[in-house]
């Protein structure tokens, strides 16, 4: 972390020619591929069909991203309708993870019954693989010197230049890197989320006994990441300074976003404990 103390990243990986690579783009891509690899691994855990993932991928890519353009857009809605050429400028930045989730939870929607698949199966299998994207794609961020936080002087803060500095910080230096926080969290949940599939699977001496009776475990794997990252991204946009996030009633509209997905996951897993079916989900 002290090498990010006095590190400056360049937002460019590659030039040639006409040619240019970012940085931002090459973790989106690498966020995309590890998320589909471990979705692909989980899959065949329960033994879904490596193409019915491709499928699913393919869909969620373009509509997730979709999601997250327009939230962004819908966040910073004033600055667009004064430069409407940006909108298409996406090697910069721009996305909104909450999007990407709305927008994907509609695709999985479609494709479950599309394909007569449990909703909350499939969904328990890419969660794993969106966690870990999350954490990779953080990266591109810190390459853009987009989304810090606060100024501080501890040694893992890192230098922003003056130009990327928000209004009223140009005097300060160094900010809490709070996009690497982030993908740390992340990481952590991608951990405990693989974890929970392995202890699901490894009861199961067959797939019948994987497959029978399960999909309230499922829904519990996905409302676990649901409450695990929206308490993740709800205390870090304590420290976020950027104004990209938009804003409800006084409060960043990425955390009431944050709030409302913990309350309804919440909500869900207390229904479940009423109803005795996450208990009955293990017993079987």
């Amino acid at each position: 972390m002290n090498f990010l103390h006095t590190f400056l990243p360049n937002p460019i990986l590659l030039e040639a020619g006409p040619i240019t690579i970012y940085w931002y783009g090459f973790f989106m891509a690498l966020a995309i591929l590890a998320g589909l690899l471990v979705s692909l691994k989980i899959a065949k855990w329960y033994e879904i069909k490596k193409e019915v993932i491709y499928d699913l991928f393919f869909y969620l890519i373009i509509g997730g991203f979709i999601g997250a353009r327009i939230f962004y857009i819908l966040y910073n809605s004033v600055y667009f309708w004064q430069n409407p050429i940006d909108v298409f400028k996406i090697w910069q930045g721009g996305i909104a993870i909450h999007g990407a989730l709305i927008f994907g939870v509609g695709i999985l929607f479609w494709f479950a019954r599309k394909y007569q698949i449990n909703f909350w199966k499939l969904s328990a299998i890419i969660a794993p693989g969106v966690a870990l994207g999350q954490a990779i794609g953080r990266w591109g961020n810190y390459f853009n010197q987009e989304l810090f936080g606060l100024p501080t002087d501890l040694p893992w803060g890192i230098p922003i230049i003056l130009a990327n500095r928000p209004a009223g910080f140009e005097m300060f230096t160094h900010f809490h890197s709070t996009f690497i926080y982030e993908s740390f969290g992340n990481f952590l949940i991608f951990i405990l989320l693989l974890i929970f599939h392995w202890f699901l699977t490894s009861r199961a001496h067959n797939v019948e006994r994987i497959t029978h009776n399960t999909s309230d475990r499922y829904a519990l794997c996905v409302m676990c990441y649901a409450i695990m990252y929206s308490t993740l991204r709800f205390f870090i946009e304590f420290l976020r300074i950027d104004p990209t996030a938009g804003n409800i009633g006084g409060m960043r509209a990425t955390m009431g976003l944050s709030l409302l997905i913990f309350a309804l996951s919440a909500g869900y897993l207390i229904y479940l404990r009423q109803n005795g079916n996450i208990i009955k989900a293990f017993k079987n």
